[in-house]
């Protein structure tokens, strides 16, 4: 497999892991108050990235860059999800999945680093298909009035995306290591969380097994899985590409609510989850070959302006060597006299 292929994998199974989040996570809030979910899901998941950075010597091993880094994405990971999951609270684990989506046309719009202008407009034809899709999906279950958990899950989408870039940008030709990353941005969010939940600690410790088992589930594969292949993947393609393949969350949200929470598969429903497929992997053949594009372009200007530098220098050379006085070695470093004029017949 090469690495492209590697790569593209780990994000759809990202996708596939916080497709199946928000059941988790409606499931979870419907037992505990919002704060104190997130605040466990945070703080379940340091524990085992913490282990995992000591175990390989480096608890006080964090880079300024890495540091740098962490810090700002802590901060909008964890408002990415308390946005997401009071939406959650408020509406369908389908429609959360699907509204979330609309991240993978957002995404293109802030990611500029490196480049001239925006991605081509097939790229932005491509995230029209994957709108319709949202839009066909939604509609398999009936269209109806946006409600507050509709327009949490919109927000959390722009947040989403706001995030995906910075995750690109900040960690662009940077020795960033992903564990490190992730751990200092869980920890963020313990510390963010903590005082919030404070008071409703007690709530947790009474919880059952069933809830503690969906925080279990939300915090190491949805956190620390998750946030580590992210950072990974992300490293080593652009931030779009990696938001229209995480794009396929809405197709994994519902092929888990068909499997476990009991929803059905529509014939628009099953158009929606097709359309969505194909979006996706055409927007990523398009920002590929984009992307190609603009290395080879960038990789024949460099060659072009090294070739025009040694032409220069190789003339400047010449001309110095053409006008520079004879001279033997045995007189170098010592003052030539000036040549007398010889005089000429008029």
């Amino acid at each position: 497999m090469t690495d492209a292929r590697r790569t593209d994998a780990v994000l759809l199974l990202v996708a596939l892991v916080w497709g199946s989040s928000y059941l988790s996570a409606q499931t979870a809030v419907g037992a505990l108050p919002v704060l104190l979910v997130l605040f466990a899901r945070y703080a379940l998941a340091a524990l085992p990235c913490l282990g995992l950075v000591a175990a390989q010597g480096g608890l006080r091993g964090w880079t300024r860059d890495e540091v740098r880094a962490g810090l700002p994405l802590g901060v909008t990971q964890a408002a990415v999800l308390v946005v997401e999951t009071y939406g959650v609270a408020h509406t369908t684990a389908a429609n959360a999945g699907l509204i979330i989506s609309l991240t993978i046309v957002l995404t293109p719009l802030l990611d500029r680093t490196g480049r001239r202008g925006g991605p081509p407009p097939a790229f932005f034809a491509a995230a029209g298909v994957c709108v319709l899709a949202v839009a066909l999906l939604m509609s398999g279950n009936g269209f109806h009035a946006p409600r507050l958990g509709d327009l949490l899950m919109l927000a959390a989408a722009c947040v989403r995306a706001v995030h995906v870039a910075l995750v690109g940008r900040l960690t662009a030709g940077r020795a960033i290591r992903p564990l490190h990353l992730t751990t200092l941005q869980t920890l963020v969010g313990t510390a963010l969380f903590l005082a919030p939940a404070a008071r409703d600690l007690p709530v947790l410790a009474r919880a059952d097994a069933a809830t503690w088992t969906q925080l279990v589930y939300l915090a190491l594969f949805c956190s620390v899985f998750a946030f580590l292949a992210q950072t990974w993947a992300v490293q080593r393609t652009s931030a779009s590409r990696a938001s229209l393949l995480l794009g396929t969350e809405p197709v994994w949200a519902a092929a888990v609510g068909i499997a476990l929470g009991g929803e059905h598969l529509t014939p628009l429903t099953a158009l929606g989850a097709a359309l969505m497929v194909t979006g996706t992997y055409w927007g990523q053949a398009v920002e590929r070959a984009h992307r190609t594009a603009e290395a080879t372009e960038a990789t024949e200007a460099t060659e072009a302006t090294e070739a025009t530098e040694s032409a220069i220098s190789t003339r400047t050379t010449d001309t110095a060597r053409a006008f520079a006085p004879a001279m033997s070695p045995e007189r170098t470093g010592e003052d030539v006299p000036c040549p007398t004029p010889t005089p000429t017949s008029i």
